[in-house]
Order: C-alpha cells, then structure tokens, then sequence
C-alpha cells in the first residue's frame, strides 16, 4: 500500500510510475487520496480539540463543587454532555473517512522501479539474457502431455474424476520426481543460508490483505465458504505474513526463509489449447524464498536472489532466459520484477518457472512491518520474494527436453534424489 506522505511529498513520481501501468487519470487518483487525508486530518484536529476541552472542563469539576458554585457545575456538565455527543459523532466520521482512505489505497498498484521499461504485456517485457543455443528434438519430440502417458507418470484424467480439470494425480516414478525436485530445492535453499518454514496453507483475511492479494481483482484466491479464510496462492502469503505487526531490531536484519506448500489457484478464464498438460494447473507444488530486508539492501538483495534462482535452472541443465517485467506486466504489488522462463525444445515455447520481486515498502506498510532504525525512528522495511522453484513447468521441461526415444533422462543433480537416472 503506498504512503500518503510520499504521495504528498513526490507526487509527480507516483504519476509516472503508474502511468507506466497503464492507469489513467493518475493525477485526479492521487489528487481524491490526498483530498480525503486532509478531511481526516481536519477531523483529527477537530475532535482531539474537543476530547482535550472535554478533559480541561471534567476536571474544573472537582473544583468548583468544592467552592460551591453549584449553578456553574450544571453549566459545565452541560456542556460536557455537548462536547461528549460532537466527540462520538466526530469518531464515527473519522473511522469512515479512514476506512475509505484505506480502501481508496488499497486499490492502487505499486509504484514501478525507474528502471522497469514501458509496455502493456508480456510482449513488452526486456530480454536481460538469454541461453545462445535453444535444443531442437526433432519434429519427433512429443510434448509432455503425451509422455506422461506414455510412461505411466501423471494422470489427469483420474484427477478430473476426483477433483475436476487442473488437478493432476502423480504416479510412481512421477510422483518420486516430484517429491526429489521439492527436496533438492529446499536442501539448495537451506546450504544458502534460509531458514525453513512449514506454514499453513489455509490464511485469514488480515493476511491476504498484508501482502496485497486482496482485493482479489482476478479471481485468483479460493475461499473457504462462510469464512474468511483462503487457500494460498502461493507461500508468499504466510511466509511474509509472520511478520505482520511486528517491529523487528536492525541486528535482526536479514530474514531468509523458504518454504514448501502446494499453491492453489483458480486460474479464471485461463484455459485453452495454449495451457495444455502441467502449463497450467489449478493445484501445484512451489518452493518460495521470502526475505525481509533493508531499505537501503533491498536491490542488491533483489539480484542475489535472481541469481541463485539462475543457479538452481543451471543446475538442471534447461535452457532459459530472464526478463524483466514492463509496467503493465508486474504484479499488482511489485516495484520490480524479474521472471525466469524455460525453453520447451518440445512445445517451441518458453515456460515460465519463476518470478522474483521486490515489494519495497509497499506490503510491508499494509503489514505495518517495521524496524528501529539508529536514532530510534520506527521506519517500514522492504519485503521480496521469489519462485525457487514452481514444480510443474520445470517438470514439464525436464520431461520433454530430457526425452529419447525409448527413455527420459533425470538431470544429474536429481539422482541421489530420485534414486534412478532414467525413466525407462
């Protein structure tokens, strides 16, 4: 959530930096927040004017029936009684025209680093490096989909019989690579220096409001009926949400921790022929890295964590590319974003397997996440996060890029993990 005083204070840069999402009428946005903040501000003054008359007049009180100024007391009961009804009214107004500040914040994106490019979609984004030698299998190579069946591994159609379409059941070996993946992620994570995190998969409003996926504007969130609770989306939700209302020492400075869960997602609109097989799912398994950081840290913290995803995708052998996300293709809540994406020798297509963030300031004020820093001062920090990695494409990738004609290769890097080379 952005902050009114730096609305205030930069005002121009907030119209630029929306501006590179597409948002019209920037400047008549901002121009309502700051206009609805000075109402809440005069209503502050205006009612902590009254509570202090309230109190000055409460205590006279006392005094006066001591001298016996009976008819003067009366008076000033009076008056106080006024004072008390103005007081209540002034209250609930403040809490409404608070309330509607925070909503009115709440449905602004994220201001854009400087160095984010312009552009509407993913089309716009910027190529920051790609592999020089995409694989080519031949026009024999079959997509994942295909071999999934063809070696017995997932199966969707059983999936669809117990839950619906987008919710695959792994088998045997599938299911034993799956699993390898998740722990050879996490034990990468841990020899790095995170601290693993199981959290629950289930979260309270409180939380998908702190790191910004409600309001759902996509329809992405599953919610439990008759509750306020969600299924994640992603482990970046709880993982971040432990530090919600908590004021953290600079010594404590950073927080690494990663965490293993399965992502829920509906997905809404989203299927067709383009998102066939593991593309995409409405139930998967991801790998999340979340740091707590250092203002001044936060961007240098933000390259080292895209480089030790670059890292893991190395480590499996897959040709891919980083990006950088144009304004119009970040998430709601990023000031920059980097994606990884892996080629797909078999689809002739690039595979998204992460995105890597930071947030700034911008959760850590609706976390109310803060530090001390050396003169005392409370100040917000930044949060970041990353995919490291998400299960299905990578599988898919390994899947289709390691095939032969009678087998699929297993990435070096698996083997003590799976326990088998091949997949014969």
């Amino acid at each position: 959530m952005l902050q009114v005083s730096q609305i205030r204070e930069n005002k121009d840069l907030h119209v630029v930096g929306l501006s590179k999402r597409g948002i019209s009428n920037v400047g008549e946005i901002l121009e309502e927040i700051v206009s609805v903040d000075d109402q809440r501000k005069s209503t502050q003054t205006e009612l902590d004017s009254i509570l202090a008359e309230n109190n000055i007049l409460a205590k006279s009180i006392g005094q006066l029936m001591k001298e016996g100024r009976l008819e003067e007391v009366q008076q000033v009961k009076v008056k106080t009684g006024e004072l008390k009804e103005r007081s209540k009214l002034l209250s609930e107004n403040l809490s409404g025209i608070t309330s509607d500040l925070q909503q009115k914040l709440y449905q602004i994106p994220n201001i854009p680093h400087s160095s984010v490019p312009n552009g509407k979609n993913a089309e716009d984004n910027e190529i920051v490096y790609q592999v020089d030698n995409l694989p080519d299998l031949g026009s024999d190579a079959a997509p994942h989909w295909e071999l999934i069946k063809k070696y017995d591994i997932i199966d969707f159609d059983l999936g669809n019989k117990i839950s619906g379409a987008g919710f695959p059941v792994y088998k045997g070996k599938g299911a034993r690579l799956q699993r390898a993946m998740v722990n050879f992620f996490l034990d990468q994570a841990l020899e790095n220096g995170y601290t693993e995190i199981q959290p629950p998969v289930v979260v309270n409003e409180a939380s998908g409001y702190g790191t910004g996926q409600l309001p759902d504007k996509e329809g992405q969130m599953y919610q439990l009926n008759d509750t306020d609770l969600y299924l994640i989306p992603t482990a970046e939700v709880p993982l971040t949400n432990l530090y919600r209302d908590v004021i953290l020492k600079e010594s404590e400075l950073p927080i690494k921790n990663v965490g293993f869960t399965p992502c829920f997602r509906r997905e809404a609109g989203s299927w067709g022929a383009h998102v066939r097989g593991l593309n995409r799912l409405h139930q998967f398994d991801k790998v999340e890295i979340v740091h707590v950081e250092h203002p001044s840290k936060s961007y240098d913290t933000l390259e080292k964590m895209a480089s030790y995803i670059e890292g893991l995708i190395k480590l499996l052998e897959l040709p891919y590319r980083k990006l950088r996300l144009c304004g119009g293709d970040m998430s709601f809540t990023s000031a920059l974003t980097y994606d990884f994406e892996v080629f797909s020798a078999a689809q002739k297509k690039w595979l998204e397997v992460s995105s890597v963030s930071n947030f700034e300031a911008y959760q850590a004020n609706r976390l109310k996440l803060r530090y001390k820093d050396a003169d005392g001062k409370t100040q917000l920090l930044h949060t970041l996060n990353g995919s490291a990695l998400a299960l299905p494409r990578i599988l898919a990738a390994v899947l289709e890029n390691n095939q032969t004609k009678d087998s699929i290769n297993i990435p070096k890097a698996l083997w003590d993990y799976t326990g088998f080379k091949t997949i014969p």
